[in-house]
């Protein structure tokens, strides 16, 4: 019989009158890579917050490595073994790699407990080399990569011994390269006997580099997939309660005339004479690496960023545009690809986010409609379809794939002509993905034109009418919907 690492048995959660969790089971197996699937709001983080002692379960119980765990908060968790890789990572940038690895558990020497900082630093050199990390433990967190700081968080946890690695999202503001060396740590740890539980949307990701899959559904078990034998469909499927036939519903409509033209726009080093055209009607991909000047490239254009040099036409005319109030005036939206840290308030409620861009229509003589804006607020909940119980609540408390769709109403109040969207699925699950998919093919339709930037190759592929690639900060390629071709536009972002 295979020794089990962790086992959940039964968990019951419950938030006032709201079950969100309905006797969930998750079993793990010692030395696995189990991908923990579902969509936002299904019950994967509340779960993995009862495992971490952050919540405290109502019904059920949880087993490692066959012994009752009841862990009251994370510290506890982490004495009996588990450990948690947040997707937002939040070390103590000013602090060594070795101060933050040992933090808490310092090492000492002498009978008046000095610190031995030769010796963590010793210790620590030796994890981070395990991990590939080739720099000095001296280095401060601060001067770190986020994919650095990720693989310093794995030592720390590999250092006390975790028996369960739970990790959240792990890939998300990673490039490619960075990603491979993860999944080799991950391998690694794997022979060692650690378990890990891996939480991404990333699908292709899952497949590669998990052995069994759990779905949730609705704070519910749905079921347990043997990876090698799952498909993608069977997958989405039982993720979503149903089948997704098209993945990218891609609709065509009639392009008409320029809606936005960006003439040899320069930033700092970021962005190197970019030269692009969008049309009404038009969805036009920007692909390239992470650090090519993609979002610089749009903060330039929506007045974020100081332009150098350049030149900015909407609908024919030269426009100058220095703040987002300009590009707001000339009706142009630009969706961040942070939703957390640029798009959203996070404490102020879904009616303040839904508005705040719009507040000056719904003012008449210095005087806020109230009532004009709960109006307003609860018709885009409605027309995005965002799950919440009122327009009150902190827009803290919504999944993901909501938070999106509230960031994506607030620019859709205001009627713009031009919307530019970063990275709109990032972080969200399939079916919030599709939703918003459909909601580009009705923009497109009313004759809207989209910018979007996305890392996701399918993605770009499917959605766009036209794709231009950015590489080193300059445009190295542009190519039409009926010539894509991925492994060509591979070769344009790593052209220099």
């Amino acid at each position: 019989m295979e020794k089990m690492a962790l086992e959940m048995r039964g968990i019951v959660k419950r938030f006032a009158h709201n079950t969100v969790l309905d006797h969930v089971d998750l079993s793990i197996k010692a030395g696995e890579i189990h991908a923990l699937m579902g969509e936002n709001g299904a019950g994967k983080s509340t779960l993995m917050k009862i495992l971490m002692g952050i919540y405290t379960k109502d019904c059920g119980e949880i087993l490692v490595e066959g012994k009752p765990l009841q862990a009251a908060n994370p510290k506890q968790a982490l004495e009996n073994g588990i450990a948690m890789i947040h997707q937002e990572l939040n070390p103590v940038l000013d602090m060594s790699i070795a101060e933050n690895i040992f933090i808490g558990r310092e090492l000492h020497k002498g009978p008046m407990k000095i610190v031995d900082k030769e010796s963590m630093l010793k210790e620590a050199g030796k994890l981070i080399k395990d991990v590939g990390l080739n720099i000095s433990p001296k280095k401060t967190m601060r001067g770190l990569s986020v994919a650095q700081m990720q693989l310093v968080e794995i030592v720390k946890a590999t250092s006390q011994n975790a028996k369960v690695i739970i990790m959240d999202e792990p890939t998300s503001a990673l490039t490619e390269k960075e990603v491979k060396v993860l999944f080799k740590v991950i391998e690694r740890l794997k022979s060692d006997g650690v378990a890990i539980i891996f939480i991404s949307h990333k699908i292709e990701e899952v497949f590669a580099v998990s052995d069994r899959i759990t779905v949730l559904r609705d704070g519910k078990h749905i079921g347990v997939l043997e990876t090698k034998n799952a498909t993608h469909d069977q997958l989405i499927s039982m993720m979503v309660g149903r089948e997704i036939k098209e993945i990218f519903p891609k609709v065509e409509v009639p392009i008409g005339d320029v809606a936005l033209e960006v003439r040899d726009l320069c930033y700092c080093d970021k962005v190197c004479n970019v030269s692009f055209s969008v049309r009404k009607g038009e969805i036009l991909g920007i692909a390239g690496l992470v650090g090519s000047g993609r979002s610089e490239t749009a903060s330039a254009v929506f007045g974020v960023l100081p332009k150098k040099c350049g030149e900015i036409y909407v609908n024919g005319k030269k426009v100058e545009i220095k703040s987002p109030r300009d590009a707001v005036k000339k009706k142009i939206a630009y969706v961040t690809e942070d939703r957390k840290v640029t798009g959203l308030n996070l404490i102020a409620s879904v009616r303040e986010n839904i508005t705040i861009v719009s507040i000056k229509n719904l003012t008449k003589r210095f005087l806020l409609n109230k009532e004009n804006e709960k109006k307003a607020a609860d018709e885009y909940i409605a027309k995005m379809k965002v799950k919440t119980d009122s327009c009150e609540k902190q827009v803290l408390f919504l999944s993901g794939g909501n938070q999106q769709k509230v960031a994506i109403s607030k620019w859709l109040l205001g009627d713009p002509e031009i919307i530019i969207l970063d990275e709109p699925t990032r972080g969200i699950d399939v079916g919030a993905k599709r939703d918003i998919y459909l909601l580009m093919g009705e923009l497109v339709k009313q004759g809207k034109a989209i910018i979007m930037i996305s890392s996701e190759m399918p993605e770009i592929m499917g959605m766009s009418d036209r794709i231009v690639v950015l590489s080193d900060g300059k445009v190295s390629g542009e190519i039409e919907r009926k010539d894509f071709d991925q492994e060509r536009i591979m070769h344009m972002q790593f052209a220099q």
